[in-house]
């Protein structure tokens, strides 16, 4: 059963071992756990729905509580110490889209607020609900994820909005097929979320990023239905896919979508280098991703991630062993690892990987071989589990992401990491803060930055406050090196304040104006991707 105030599964637990829990002592001092708040207390503080009765509409407080939570830091401490937000008044599982049309007409003649469901796996505000008198419904779009049409010929299949990544997979595997979209949420988050936040997967190198997988599909708006067709490609004028990527439900409900898909591979593998310093493995991944050589996945970590992931990965002794041999071969303190994939037909996987690895040994690179590849593949979405451990030990963790062209990624890097050095100082604290380049692209990288800090005491307020500080000051860093505002989560309320620096005023009216073409009533998400009020409120 899926935890209501954690991550995933509540059967799959990841342990901290004596070593993890050394460090984060050593690096961050006593952590402060705190007792959760029960789901009963919050349930019990829901207020009565102001929905009117509708088939469609369950309006019990448990789908309802269920409905107002993401998984971002805000969420989290939400549900973990009791402070209810404001909730949705309904929730509609729907199964067609249909059944969206119905809501969607429902919503406008009563002004109803509009906030699409698809996994729940946001982590930067998607699903907040806006306070105010108007009513709320969440149009949860889980059951609405079969299979609609497939064709092999075109390699295209088409999917309800709603399919998570496990069904889409469970699928095309049987028609030698798969998508290939693996984001660290794959097990619970949703096509049509992946398709309105432009979603990328860890080996987006080889597959590409959601929005080179998104063929065509079917929006409903309240102005009407949007269906896009599928063409192999078309110059007739703007492309209308990009109204649907990244409109984080602000242009109405993604109901159907269909994407091109991949034949499943003779060969698949993942293979460790360390290089004895950053800046020459920066310079290497660069060039592997510039020589566009058919690799699946380059994801690179800092010094300080590449300890934390030795030190995480348990047995000691034989870390030990292969920290002394990486030693003698000149990989010592500052050390960098490189998880490097290999995906295709076995002849091409082999010289896409003698080719990397030839060009990584003229670094001074270290070849280790698949053990830790494999291990990293067969726990490749376990990752966020641990953020249940580290609360339960009293620390919290969260993550922040950007894009930048080449020139600036190691200053964007350090910028980062000292923001929130320098935000969690003022309150007296330490963060462990550590980074890796989760997507390369001939031109720039990705930045995934990781945060962990102790929980302050005295419950929700003050840890609210340490995050929104936090969250501001990288923000404000990731704006002076001139990163994107975000990579692969969506901007949803979280960032919706920064989003006007790389999109310009003339950029912001746009968006403004296509939320009042589609939605001209103004019930679709509120305050997701473009803020509530404003110059540019729709």
């Amino acid at each position: 059963m899926r935890r209501w105030n954690g991550w995933g599964d509540d059967a799959t637990t990841m342990e901290l071992n004596a070593g993890t829990r050394a460090m984060l002592g050593e690096r961050l001092g006593p952590g402060h756990a705190a007792a959760d708040a029960a789901r009963e207390d919050l349930l019990g503080r829901i207020p009565p729905s102001r929905l009117p009765a509708h088939p469609l509409i369950a309006t019990d407080a448990g789908s309802r509580l269920a409905a107002a939570f993401g998984e971002s830091y805000a969420d989290w401490i939400r549900k973990r110490f009791g402070e209810l937000p404001p909730v949705p008044d309904g929730v509609a599982r729907v199964k067609r889209s249909e059944d969206v049309r119905t809501l969607l007409d429902l919503a406008g003649a009563g002004r109803w607020v509009v906030i699409p469901y698809g996994g729940g796996t946001s982590v930067a505000g998607h699903l907040d609900c806006p306070a105010g008198e108007r009513p709320i419904l969440s149009i949860h779009l889980g059951d609405c994820d079969g299979l609609v049409a497939f064709d092999a010929r075109a390699q295209l299949a088409t999917f309800g909005a709603g399919a998570t990544g496990p069904r889409i997979e469970a699928e095309l595997r049987p028609r030698g097929y798969m998508l290939g979209h693996y984001p660290q949420s794959f097990e619970y988050s949703t096509l049509g979320g992946w398709i309105v936040t432009r979603s990328s997967g860890q080996q987006s190198l080889r597959y590409g990023r959601v929005e080179q997988l998104f063929a065509g599909g079917r929006m409903e708006t309240p102005a009407g239905t949007l269906t896009i067709p599928t063409f192999p490609a078309s110059a007739a004028g703007p492309d209308l896919r990009e109204l649907v990527l990244g409109s984080e439900g602000r242009f109405g409900v993604l109901t159907e979508a269909t994407v091109r898909v991949t034949p499943l591979p003779a060969h698949e593998s993942f293979h460790a280098i360390f290089f004895p310093a950053w800046d020459a493995a920066v310079d290497a991944v660069r060039t592997l991703a510039q020589r566009r050589l058919p690799l699946s996945m380059l994801r690179l970590s800092n010094p300080l991630e590449t300890l934390t992931n030795l030190v995480v990965a348990g047995h000691p002794g034989l870390v030990a062993l292969l920290e002394r041999y990486l030693a003698l071969r000149g990989c010592g303190a500052g050390k960098c690892m490189l998880m490097l994939g290999v995906t295709g037909d076995a002849r091409t996987a082999r010289h896409a990987l003698r080719e990397a690895r030839r060009h990584c040994a003229g670094s001074g690179a270290v070849y280790v071989g698949t053990a830790l590849g494999a291990k990293w593949a067969a726990h490749r979405f376990k990752g966020p589990y641990l953020r249940n451990t580290l609360w339960e030990a009293g620390y919290s963790a969260d993550t922040i992401e950007t894009a930048v062209d080449w020139p600036r990624v190691p200053a964007m890097m350090q910028a980062m990491e000292q923001a929130a050095h320098d935000a969690f100082a003022a309150y007296g604290q330490r963060v462990h803060a550590f980074s890796h380049l989760s997507h390369v692209y001939p031109q720039g990288s990705s930045i995934y930055a990781q945060y962990v800090w102790a929980t302050a005491p005295g419950g929700y307020a003050p840890n609210i406050e340490r995050w929104r500080r936090f969250k501001a000051a990288v923000a404000a860093a990731i704006a002076e090196h001139g990163g994107t505002v975000s990579h692969q989560h969506g901007v949803g309320r979280d960032h919706a304040t920064h989003l006007h620096v790389e999109k310009g005023p003339l950029g912001m009216a746009t968006l403004a104006d296509l939320c009042r073409h589609f939605d001209p009533q103004g019930v679709m998400n509120p305050g997701k991707l473009l803020q509530d009020g404003g110059p540019w409120a729709p």
